[in-house]
Formats: structure tokens, C-alpha cells, sequence
């Protein structure tokens, strides 16, 4: 075998390895559950909310009469609606209106899941509180893990009145790279909210735990680095991916009740 010959099998395996490598990156970002969301806490209303593409989203929708703030939340990769009572139940012991979604393919929506799609559903469900009576600068946008990065792109194209990041990633590449350092920063994953949230000015808290092994507290920190409006960092100590709200107790309500007084 010539130089040659070998320097294109290498490249052939290389290229083999790391199509493999991005077809897994994207097969694995999202991990729906599909079906009816029977455990629906009784203040909740099922609604669905319709998107630009023609999907149907099955939504919870939780007011509060007299309420002046909504808050979107957009949750993770995983699961479906009934999951995140108990996170749910930490954010609204704040006084608010809150609206949850099901992305596509989550539960009883329609659909399959992409980056693309998740954007469509955020703004689909910006727009449903909007045709509600809240305007954008009484609409807190609110995303956990995969969430956040759906929240930040809603935060960045529409007017909000402020925007909570509860463990970020700043990038799916960024978060690859730390499992595989040098392989990880060539695959496009997507969700770069690193390079949009530098436009937003809303006021901003970033909420993330030290012992997170799934997106790193690096990441998160990057991503408070980059905004340039008003913003607070709560670090929670000892908190890994999943259990910031409840490790960080009052300090979770008083940090989400600092951001509403910031809403204009």
C-alpha cells in the first residue's frame, strides 16, 4: 500500500468516525416521552397552541388572577409535562402566570423534535401569551438545560421583560467538547446561544449548580459572561443538573423575585 493509498483510507475512517460521531450528537439530544399528561395538577389548564408550521402543542397553563407577569418555562431534553410539577411548583411560589409546553414530539404534541422545530414551538408559545393580553415586556422567558437555549432565541428576537437560564449550555458543541474534547468542537450541533445572547438587554439570571456533570458550570458561566444587560450569576453549591431549585431553596424564589422588580 502507497502513501497515498493510506493517507486516503485514514481520511476515509476519519470521516466515517465523525459522521458517526454527529449522527449520535443528534440523535441523543432529545429523549421525549409520548402520551397523555394524566398527572395534570388541578389549577392547570390543557390547552393547545398551534404553530407557524401547522404542529399542535399540548401546553399547561397555570393563571393568576391579577398576576402581572406571565412566565414562559421551556423545559429539557427529557420526558413531558407531568415530570416538572415539582420544579414547576418552586417557580410559582412566586406569584405569576406560568405557561409550559410540550416541544414537538413530547408527549401529546405533534411532530418530530429539531432545533429548528424547538424555536418554532418558543415562539408559538411567546405569542399565545401575547394574543392573551401580556405584553412582551411583562413576559419572562424561562428555560432549563436544552430549554434555555430555546429561551434564549425567543429572548433574542422578541421583547421581554426578563430571562432566567436555569443550568445553560452555551452551545451543543461546547457542551460535546466536554466529552469529547477535541472531536466535540467540530460537530455542528446547534443550539449556539453564546453567540445570541449578546444582543439581548433584558434583565438576566443564570442559575446553575457546581456539581452539574451533565452541562458543565463552565458553560453556564460563559454564557453570563457574554450577555451585556443587567444580570445576577446564583450559584448553587453542591447542586448537580436536575435539582437546583430545591438545593437552593429561598434563594431560588428570592433570585426569581429580584428579576421581576427589574421588569420595567
Amino acid at each position: 500500500m502507497n502513501d497515498m493509498s493510506l493517507f486516503l483510507r485514514v481520511i476515509l475512517y476519519a470521516a466515517v468516525i465523525w459522521g458517526a460521531l454527529l449522527w449520535i450528537g443528534r440523535k441523543y439530544t432529545y429523549f421525549p416521552t409520548q402520551g397523555a399528561a394524566n398527572d395534570r395538577p388541578s389549577d392547570a389548564h390543557a390547552v393547545i397552541i398551534s404553530t407557524a408550521d401547522g404542529e399542535k402543542l399540548s401546553a399547561w397553563w397555570f393563571p393568576s388572577p391579577g398576576a402581572k407577569l406571565a412566565t414562559l418555562y421551556l423545559h429539557g431534553n427529557g420526558g413531558h409535562l407531568p415530570i416538572y410539577v415539582e420544579h414547576l411548583a418552586a417557580v410559582r411560589s412566586v406569584p405569576q402566570s406560568l405557561l409550559i409546553i410540550d416541544y414537538r414530539g413530547y408527549g401529546e404534541s405533534t411532530g418530530s423534535p429539531s432545533e429548528t422545530g424547538l424555536y418554532t414551538d418558543g415562539q408559538a408559545a411567546y405569542d399565545w401569551l401575547k394574543q392573551r393580553g401580556y405584553p412582551g415586556e411583562r413576559i419572562v422567558v424561562q428555560g432549563w438545560s436544552l430549554g434555555s437555549a430555546v429561551a434564549v432565541d425567543v429572548a433574542s428576537r422578541n421583547r421581554v421583560g426578563g430571562l432566567v437560564l436555569e443550568a445553560p449550555l452555551s452551545s451543543a458543541r461546547a457542551v460535546a467538547a466536554t466529552i469529547l474534547p477535541v472531536i466535540g468542537w467540530t460537530l455542528p450541533l446547534g443550539f449556539d446561544s453564546l453567540a445570541k445572547i449578546p444582543a439581548i438587554r433584558s434583565p438576566l439570571l443564570v442559575i446553575h449548580g457546581d456539581r452539574d456533570r451533565v452541562i458543565q458550570l463552565g458553560l453556564g458561566r460563559d454564557l453570563y459572561a457574554a450577555a451585556q444587560g443587567p444580570k445576577e450569576f446564583l450559584l448553587v453549591p453542591g447542586a448537580g443538573h436536575e435539582d437546583l431549585p430545591f438545593l437552593a431553596g429561598a434563594r431560588y424564589q428570592e433570585a426569581l423575585r429580584r428579576l421581576y422588580a427589574r421588569v420595567p
